[in-house]
Parts: structure tokens; sequence; C-alpha cells
């Protein structure tokens, strides 16, 4: 059975739990599941969350706009470029979300973890620029040291960011043919191992491979996250929403990574 078919396989053991805990921990000593359907504040209730309207360019909110299932998802949007010469307590970058900091409530989530979001995203990048998805760390401080990242491309494709180590792109897979479509709603799926041996990272957009890596400088811990708008500060517009996270303790893959 291949690393696809487990993870695939994973994913669908989890599929009927929904909609949100309000970020209440599960137990003392961590978390095993974790849900929200981006209902209401209380569902990041304690976490740090954006400011928005930050440098005047980049918002949001909770909305009805657009809706995978419920009432509301969380929805962020940009109004004009940051340039690379604003900056405020976040840095230049576009940031508007709420982040869940497993680690402040009830513990983070110990070995392999399975993160599923749906996405809808509008937004134009030019050569050079970037769009993230989901921010994922091992590092239970505020200074967010060790993260591995969902980013998609100027050319259209989901690949993960800060792999192996900080700062580097090397993957074992990663595809150049399907690209994220836009303007409807897209499955996301990631499988995150932050084990300080033998960490990896695994992302399947609607059930297709994507990307794939070796994740290096982990504690076998992921300790928080955010999802919603983070992208480079020359985009000048763009909206995105997020609904119907979900992120569950997962069964180890214990094959190698595609291309491995």
């Amino acid at each position: 059975m291949s690393a696809l078919t487990i993870l695939i396989a994973g994913m669908a053991a989890f599929s009927s739990v929904r909609q949100g805990n309000g970020g209440r921990p599960f137990s003392a000593s961590g978390r095993d599941s974790f849900s929200v359907g981006f209902e209401s504040p209380d569902d990041y209730a304690g976490s740090y969350i954006t400011r928005s309207g930050q440098l005047g360019t980049t918002f949001h909110e909770l909305s009805g706009d657009k809706v995978r299932s419920g009432a509301r998802a969380h929805k962020a949007w940009i109004r004009g470029s940051n340039g690379f010469w604003r900056f405020d307590q976040d840095g230049p970058n576009h940031r508007g979300y709420p982040t869940f900091q497993f680690h402040r409530s009830g513990g983070g989530f110990r070995g392999p973890t399975l993160i599923t979001l749906w996405v809808w995203l509008d937004v134009a990048l030019k050569r050079g620029e970037w769009f993230s998805f989901a921010t994922l760390s091992a590092d239970a401080s505020d200074r967010w040291k060790r993260v591995v990242c969902v980013n998609l491309d100027d050319h259209g494709f989901v690949h993960l960011m800060h792999v192996p180590r900080h700062g580097e792109g090397q993957r074992t897979f990663q595809t150049t043919s399907t690209r994220f479509p836009l303007r409807q709603w897209v499955k996301l799926s990631m499988f995150i191992d932050f084990d300080s041996r033998a960490g990896r990272a695994i992302v399947c957009q609607d059930g297709a491979l994507v990307s794939a890596a070796h994740v290096e400088g982990g504690r076998g811990v992921l300790e928080q996250a955010h999802f919603g708008m983070y992208a480079a500060p020359g985009v000048d517009s763009g909206v995105v929403y997020n609904d119907d996270l979900e992120i569950r303790s997962a069964p180890d893959i214990s094959e190698p990574l595609p291309g491995s």
C-alpha cells in the first residue's frame, strides 16, 4: 500500500467528525482531535488573533458570504499592497487570521497529525509572490521559530515550504501538473510529523498528492498553527475563505515518502 493510499484511508476514517469545540482542551496531557466550523470567535478563544486592518490593507472576520457548511466561514481579504517599506509588529507580510495555540489549553498534538481544511481562494500572484494556506509550528513560544508552511506559488502549485529545514524548499515530491483551482471550495489535507529523527510532511489537494518532504528540527509536537490570510507584501488584492477545519492524531505513514 502506498503512502498516499494510507493517508487517504486515514482521512476517510475521520471524515464523520464535524463542527467546533470552542478551542477547549481534550486532555491535560495533549490532544487527540480538534475541529472548528468558524461559527464563533469562541472557536479560537485564548489564542492570538492578528489585528483586522493591519497596515490598512489586510482584513478578516467571520462571514456568511461564502460557506461550505453552517452559517459562517472565516473570511480574509487584501486591499492594496504593503510594499517592502511598511512594517508593524507582525512584519510587512499580509496577515489576517486567528491562531490556534494548542499549548495554551491542553497541549499540542503529539506524533503524526492529520489536518483537513476547506479553502475558497481568489488571488492573483505576480512573479515571485506567494500565498500561504497554513503555518504549522513545532515551537510553543511566541516566536514561532520552527514552522512548516503550505504555500501557493505564482505558477498555481501548492507546495511545502521550510522543508526539510527552516528557510529551505527541498521536497521529495512536488506536482508540476495539478494546479490549485481558484474560486471554488477545495479540500486540503496535510499530514505533519515533527518527529526529531524522522519528521515528514505530505499535502493532498482534493485527494491528489501535490507535495511531500522530510522535516527536521521538530520535537515531536504540533504546538500551534494558523490558517487564513498570509501572503507576500506585494500582493495587492485577494480574498480567502476557510471552513470546516479538522485536526486529528493520525496513524504513522511507515513507508518512505514518494521520491525518497
